[in-house]
């Protein structure tokens, strides 16, 4: 399994009216960890030829996290099938190491010419197989 991970720190910005983080920024957190490790990972070859489009999200909310707290945002492929892909995301408070969110988001692999689905390749499988950030 390969984990990806980075840490945020909270801005006034992405804080609700109770002073937590508002739960669109956790999404938006998921989508953008998301895209940084496809990024990371996959060949420009590849990213050339293909587009991911999200197909649902499950989010489950643990915790709060306040403004100036650090959240370790880790990722990491959880099963694919097909043209589907299902992409585990955890948040953590940085020093305490307390679970905010747990995440699944099915994502759909399109063929960046057609936008029509295709089978994920071992191609693409080998970007996620190692175990580094």
């Amino acid at each position: 399994m390969d984990l990806y991970e980075k840490v945020v720190v909270v801005g006034k910005e992405d804080l609700d009216d109770l002073h937590h983080v508002n739960n669109v920024r956790y999404v938006e957190w998921i989508q953008d960890i998301s895209k940084d490790h496809w990024e990371a990972r996959a060949s420009e070859n590849v990213k050339n030829k293909v587009v991911w489009v999200v197909l649902s999200h499950h989010v489950q909310y643990r915790n709060e996290a306040k403004l100036g707290d650090a959240v370790r945002i880790k990722t990491y492929i959880a099963d694919t099938k097909g043209p589907i892909s299902v992409r585990a995301v955890e948040m953590h408070l940085a020093d305490t190491d307390t679970l905010l969110v747990e995440s699944k988001t099915e994502w759909c692999l399109l063929n960046a010419s057609t936008l029509k689905p295709m089978r994920i390749s071992e191609e693409i499988r080998s970007f996620f197989e190692g175990d580094s950030n």
